[in-house]
Order: structure tokens, then C-alpha cells, then sequence
């Protein structure tokens, strides 16, 4: 198995988890960034399985787990570690194992050691250095479409040190992922103009600082390897400004720059699955290295992908003759899907079989539909200079005019061809350009999108008489090299990158073009490396260039800033197979030539309506993680609550009747007379001063306590409600405590009137089994 750089970090965060957890049971917590790290390169089912307990978001509620350790995998944001601190002062969890994606700022780590008792919560702190996203097993993505008008927009030179900054962290992050500490190159553009052509050089020296200082920091960096010593390539857009704007024919970049896509946390194509049956439902599926259909065509031809997915299924149907039908024209596109949706089984190969017949289709319908035969033969003219026989073309413009007047041309493809042609002249004179918009049924406004190519070292407009001076092509074409057949005319076009990459492998690129930022000790080291020796290991091996094992292959790393096209990516591979390297290329996000053209549009709006993720308020740490337990409920001051209703027979009870009267055995259904009370307000009176046990109510010292005690249920039984006290300073009121307590749910057991020494009487209310008196201090 050849390299994957979605396997290589996968192994790197499961292994970080393994040593931490050394067969102990832990929890796990993310936050939003390094949960979509994490779901980008590993399964749920291969963290759980490595003594995690659970995975938690540190933004949402989370219960208190004291008794347990946790694994903090974070992003190091400022309110990410607010979130930490607010975890460290609840005591969330037992101790804290910190892993950070990226370097932790010092102001940041400041805030965290200075936190009191972090010596007893943090067990430890570690950088994985894994804050990108690989997409394919040699392609990353930093998912920052943000770079381009960061890098290119005139009104954000003041956030570019910052972001270069950014940047460099994640390209080095990447190299010490992979255990490389690579040579660094970088792009320096001949008699460039453009504010911008600096761009490559300070960020090639920044990636070179922060792999110095990891080098320095680790002594182990990089760890022992057969391998020759890598080599980082520092680009950007203005390389090769023809690439994102032509129709490309592989599959991969066919379908990006055709069909509705979604690129977001995933590659997914909206479809529809089992057509015709049952089953037929709509699903979002997903393209990405799970896919073997899609890894083994996605840079094909569509023509080579439309055969190999024909014969493929044929193979099938001849492994499989039960499925076929007689009558069917297996040579068919739309019969093919047709027969895949009547499978019963195969359910995983059916779906993925009719997700790229179906993209294949719906792309061949658009090419033929939208003219894209006619549109891409002039553009292959214009961006090669040659025409199908090689030669200098003629009568470019009255090709390109009279598409634009074509109405069956799609707008967004005339605009292309608008800003193909100015590139290819090399400027013309904005007369000239309003003339082809006016041909284009284009908007006037649309003439700032090929202005706005100078930004990135295009050549678009032209001053009348002066001399026109058309810069040499950076790669200038080998004629040696193999003609393409006439089936791949419409394919001429190759990407600058892929003849980069091409010369670097032989050891011939131009080093005053792409310069070290640390030139070697001997010039001819990449020579030497090319024709198969490695001064890494000492000895050379002028036989095995072309048969290295993969474990052996020298790796190369490209980032190109402002965006790639799948059509360089694919250059990476066919350059890695060819020349038997390694080549991973790395970029803030991918780029299709209508995002290109929305971003190139973008750089003369005014920086406030471009919505810069830094302009932005700065995420907070969500309130509720500050927010303090509620106290738990005194249990000296309890609540008393009211007993029970009881049998209609209690009420009939007379409280002051003496004991053992009759009136304290009332018959069932009993009225109480009215005869046998007082008069009212003396009758209420002397129930709340027999309540409190006392003459006088405020006669009472604060220390002094009542004992209630009432049956909680008469009609139920022999349940009694044991007294509680209450002390006198109690924050609810007595008065109020008097009336739950009515004559007809109290019954009186006794009720004994005690002289003391002063004359004074106290009522006292006696309980079975308790018996105490007040004032005094009498017991009985």
C-alpha cells in the first residue's frame, strides 16, 4: 500500500489516544474545529475502541465527571481555552491530558499555568501538530477559502503577516506529521509587477523558521529514514492563472466544474438510488478514497471513464449471467443504470455504480448541450498558443466573438472565454473588452473580473502604440515530447504545476526561478537524488530511479497559496507514478473556475462586504459554562408541608374539649356543633396561643422550638407524622405555619396547662412519647 496522508494522521491521533489511555478508561473531549478533524480522518468506532467512554463537545452542558480523567483535544482559540478554564474551575474531571492541534500561543499557555491548582488538574500538554484536512490520500486542504482575498485584496495588507503566519504553522504542521524536514523552494516570478510576487518568498521563510524551531526544540526531528530528504515547494495562484479558468475533460475536474457538487466537512453528489423500484429514494453520496470506483477513474478521461465503467460492468454481468437480460444494449449508458437498479444484491456496488453512471451521464449531456466541444478547442488554442497541428493560430478572435454570440453558450462560460482572451493577448485596451462583453450579452460591471487578473501578475490591459511584449512561457513545451492524439485534442492543456514538478523530479528546475531559502552545500544534490542516489542513506543506487519501493520514495510537498485545481492535483499524482515520488499537494482550499472567477470579482469589492471570518465578532466561550450549581436546599430549615387531608370525622373533634370528653369520639359523619365554641375571637386567639405553647407569643427566646405532631392520615391508619423542629428564627412565618395546622386537621392527644413559679401558664402540646415544657424548664 502506497502512502496516504489521510492514514498518516488517522495513526497519529489513535496513537497519542493510546498513550494516554494505557488500557484506562478516559474521556474524550473536542471542541467544533478538532471534532471535524477528527471525523475527517478517523471513525468513531476506532477512538471508542481505544478506552474512550465517551465523547463530549467542551462548548455544550456537560454532567460533572470528578471520577473520571479526561483527553482535551483542542484548537488553541482563545475562547476554546476559557472553555478549559471554565472545565478546571467546576472540577469537571479528575485530571486533564491536553493535546492541541497547534501551537498554543504564549499568551494563551500564560493564562492556563497561571490558573490556580493546574498543577493537580493537568496531567499533561502535547501538540499534534494535525490542523488540516486530508481530503485524498495525497491531496490537503487547510478548508480556508478565506486565503485568496486575504492574500490578493488590496485593503487586507494588514492582515497578511498574521495569516502568512497561520499558513506557515499549518505547512510545517503538515511536514512534522509526516516525519520530513524537507529542503524549502520557493516561487519568484521573472520581471513581476504585482504587489503580490513577493507572496511565496516571505511565506517560504516563515515555514522555514517554524521548521527550524521544531527541529530545534525536538532533537529526534526528522526521525531516522531511508528515504532522500524531501522537498517543500512554496507557489501560489499568479503561477498559472490559465488552469482555473479552461474546461477540463478528467472526471474528477469534469464533474467539480459541471455538476452541483457540495464541498463542504464532505465531497457528497446529490442522486438518486434505485430509480424504478421500491426503493427509490434521494441521497446525498458521498466521493471521497472510500469510493474504489471513484479513486480508480477520477482522473481518467471521461471517455477512458466511460469505457473502463462499461467494462467493468460488463465483467459483471459475465460473472453474474443470471442478471442479464437478451434484449438489453449493454453499450448503453441509460440501459446500464437500468439493470443496476433491478439488482437485489450488491447493494453497496449497486449505489456506487449508478452514482458514476449517473455523473458520467448528466456530464456528457451538458458537454454536448452547452457546446463545450466549440468552447474548449479555442480555449486549448489560447492557452497553449498552438493550435491542433501545433502551429501559431490564426483568427483567434473571430472564433472567440462568434461563440460569444452563440446563445446556447452559457454566460459563465462566455465570461471565461472573455478573460482567456485577454490573458492571451497579454492585454488589450478596456474598449476592447467592453466590445467583447457587449458580444457576450455581459454586464459592463463583468470588465472589473478581467481587471482584477493584474492583481494576481496577469497582463489585461494595453495602452495604444506601446510595444507589446508577450512574456515567455515559464515551462516553454518540450518538442520532444509525445503529440496527443487526436481523441485527447481537446486536451492539450497542462497545468505549469505538473512541469514543475516534472523538472524538480529530474533534478532541472530553474533555480533562479524556484530558489532555496536555505541553498545546499552541493548544487547538484537534487541531480543526484533524481538519478537515484539518496544522501540520506549514504550510498547511491544509479539502477533504481525507476523501481524505488514505495517505503523509499522521495517525497515532495507543494502548497500552493490562493487555491488549486483538481487538474494540478491530478498532475501531482500522474508525476508521482511517473518518476516513481511521493507528491502531496496542500492548499487552502480547492478551487472550480466559477468559485475562481467569484473570488477574482471579489477583490474590488469594498473589505467590509467580503464577511472576513476576522471581522467578525470573536467567538465567545458559551455562558452556561461559568454558570454556578444551585446551592443544595437547607435541611435546617426544612419546608413543612401541610398534612394530608383527613376523614370528614376529625372535624367534628373539639380541640378544647377536655380529654376523654365525647366530644373527642365523635360518631362518623358528625357535624361539629357551634354551640360548643366560644365566642370567635377569643376561640381564635386561644387556638394560636395554644399552638405556640405560650401566654404571649413574644415571650419566646430566639433558642426556644415547637414539636407538632399530627397524624398525616386518619382514615389511612396508624401512619403518624413525626415531629420536627423548627426553630423560632426560621425565615417563614409562624402565623402562616399556625394556619396549615386548622383545628380540623390538628387532633389534640392533650393538652395540659402547667403553673410556673411566676404565675404564668404555658399550653403545652404533648405527643406520644414526647412531653416538654416551656419557661421553666419543668419536664414531666
Amino acid at each position: 500500500m502506497g502512502l496516504s496522508v489521510l492514514q498518516e494522521q488517522h495513526d497519529v491521533i489513535i496513537q497519542e489516544i493510546k498513550d494516554i489511555t494505557q488500557g484506562d478508561w478516559k474521556c474524550l473531549v473536542v471542541d467544533e474545529t478538532s471534532r471535524k478533524i477528527l471525523d475527517n480522518a478517523v471513525k468513531e468506532d476506532d477512538i471508542l475502541n481505544n478506552n474512550i467512554a465517551t465523547i463530549e463537545r467542551i462548548e455544550n452542558r456537560r454532567e460533572p465527571n470528578p471520577e473520571m480523567d479526561a483527553i482535551y483535544l483542542l484548537t488553541p482559540e482563545p475562547h476554546i481555552v476559557d472553555c478549559l478554564l471554565a472545565d478546571f474551575e467546576r472540577r469537571r474531571y479528575r485530571r486533564a491530558f491536553l493535546v492541541w492541534t497547534n501551537l498554543l500561543d504564549p499568551t494563551l499557555r500564560r493564562r492556563i499555568d497561571d490558573f490556580p491548582g493546574v498543577r493537580q488538574l493537568r496531567a499533561s500538554s502535547k501538540t499534534l501538530f494535525v490542523d488540516f484536512y486530508p481530503r485524498e490520500s495525497h491531496l490537503i486542504t487547510f478548508r480556508d477559502p478565506w486565503s485568496f482575498p486575504m492574500l490578493y485584496h488590496p485593503a487586507c495588507n494588514s492582515l497578511v503577516p498574521k495569516h502568512m503566519q497561520q499558513l506557515a504553522q499549518r505547512i510545517a504542521g503538515v511536514c512534522i506529521t509526516m516525519g520530513e524536514y524537507p529542503k524549502v523552494r520557493y516561487y519568484r516570478p521573472r520581471n513581476a509587477i504585482h504587489e503580490a510576487s513577493v507572496l511565496c518568498s516571505h511565506l517560504a521563510r516563515f515555514v522555514q523558521e517554524e521548521l527550524d524551531g521544531y527541529a530545534h526544540w525536538d532533537p529526534n526531528f526528522p526521525p531516522p529514514s531511508t528515504r532522500p530528504q524531501a522537498n517543500l515547494i512554496i507557489t501560489d495562484r499568479s503561477m498559472d492563472l490559465m488552469a482555473p479558468l479552461i474546461h477540463e475533460f478528467t472526471y474528477q475536474a469534469m464533474a467539480a466544474d459541471l455538476l452541483p457538487i457540495k464541498d463542504g466537512d464532505k465531497v457528497t453528489f446529490h442522486t438518486t438510488v434505485h430509480a424504478g423500484t421500491p426503493e427509490e429514494k434521494e441521497k446525498d453520496m458521498e466521493l471521497s478514497d472510500k469510493d474504489k470506483i471513484w479513486v480508480d477513474n477520477r482522473h481518467r478521461h471521461m471517455k477512458d471513464t466511460i469505457d473502463k465503467l462499461m467494462g467493468d460492468f460488463q465483467k459483471f454481468l459475465d460473472q453474474n449471467p443470471h442478471f442479464t437480460n437478451e434484449n438489453a444494449d449493454t453499450t448503453n449508458l441509460n440501459t446500464i443504470r437500468d439493470m443496476l437498479a433491478g439488482l437485489p444484491q450488491f447493494q453497496e456496488m449497486k449505489e456506487a455504480y449508478s452514482l458514476h453512471l449517473t455523473m458520467a451521464q448528466e456530464c456528457m449531456n451538458i458537454f454536448q448541450h452547452n457546446k463545450l466541444p466549440d468552447i474548449a478547442s479555442i480555449e486549448q488554442t489560447m492557452s497553449t498558443g498552438l493550435d491542433e497541428d501545433f502551429r501559431k493560430p490564426k483568427n483567434v478572435c473571430e472564433s472567440v466573438v462568434r461563440l460569444l454570440d452563440d446563445d446556447a453558450i452559457m454566460p459563465s462560460d462566455r465570461l471565461r472565454l472573455v478573460i482567456i482572451y485577454v490573458l492571451y493577448r497579454g492585454g488589450v485596451i478596456m474598449e476592447d473588452i467592453q466590445k467583447l462583453l457587449i458580444h457576450a450579452s455581459l454586464p459592463p460591471q463583468d470588465a472589473e473580473v478581467a481587471a482584477n487578473m493584474e492583481l494576481l501578475g496577469g497582463k489585461t490591459s494595453h495602452v495604444l502604440k506601446e510595444p507589446r511584449q508577450v512574456p515567455p512561457p515559464l515551462f516553454p513545451r518540450d518538442p520532444k515530447a509525445p503529440q496527443p492524439s487526436e481523441e485527447y485534442s481537446l486536451s492539450r492543456f497542462e497545468p505549469a504545476l505538473k512541469s514543475m514538478l516534472d523538472a524538480l523530479s529530474k533534478g532541472t528546475l530553474d533555480q533562479t526561478v524556484f530558489p532555496y531559502v536555505k541553498p545546499p552545500m552541493d548544487p547538484n544534490e537534487d541531480l543526484l537524488v533524481a538519478q537515484g542516489g539518496s544522501l540520506r542513506a549514504g550510498r547511491p543506487n544509479w539502477a533504481a530511479a525507476g523501481r524505488r519501493p514505495p517505503e523509499n520514495r522521495q517525497r515532495i510537498f507543494v502548497f500552493m497559496a490562493g487555491g488549486a485545481t483538481y487538474s494540478e492535483s491530478r498532475a501531482c499524482y500522474e508525476i508521482g507514478n511517473l518518476r516513481s515520488r511521493d507528491i502531496i499537494l496542500a492548499t487552502s482550499h480547492m478551487l472550480t473556475p466559477q468559485l475562481f472567477i467569484r473570488q477574482v470579482s471579489d477583490l474590488s469589492r469594498d473589505k467590509r462586504q467580503l464577511d472576513l471570518p476576522m471581522d467578525r465578532p470573536k467567538p465567545r466561550a458559551p455562558a452556561h459554562l461559568f454558570e454556578r450549581p444551585a446551592p443544595p436546599q437547607d435541611l435546617a430549615h426544612p419546608r413543612v408541608q401541610a398534612p394530608a387531608l383527613v376523614d370528614p370525622a376529625m372535624g367534628a373533634m373539639n380541640l378544647n374539649a377536655p380529654p376523654g370528653s365525647k366530644h373527642n369520639k365523635p360518631a362518623p359523619g358528625a357535624a361539629p356543633d357551634p354551640s360548643k365554641h366560644d365566642d370567635g375571637k377569643l376561640h381564635k386567639e386561644k387556638k394560636r396561643r395554644n399552638f405556640l405553647g405560650a401566654d404571649e407569643a413574644g415571650s419566646r427566646d430566639d433558642g426556644d422550638e415547637i414539636i407538632a405532631s399530627t397524624d398525616a392520615n386518619a382514615s389511612a391508619g396508624a401512619r403518624a407524622r413525626s415531629g420536627k423542629r423548627l426553630p423560632l428564627s426560621s425565615s417563614f412565618s409562624l402565623r402562616r405555619l399556625s394556619g396549615q395546622f386548622s383545628p380540623q386537621r390538628i387532633s389534640r392527644r392533650d393538652s395540659k396547662r402547667v403553673s410556673s413559679g411566676g404565675g404564668s401558664t404555658v399550653t403545652q402540646l404533648v405527643s406520644p412519647g414526647i412531653s416538654r415544657a416551656k419557661d421553666d424548664g419543668t419536664r414531666e
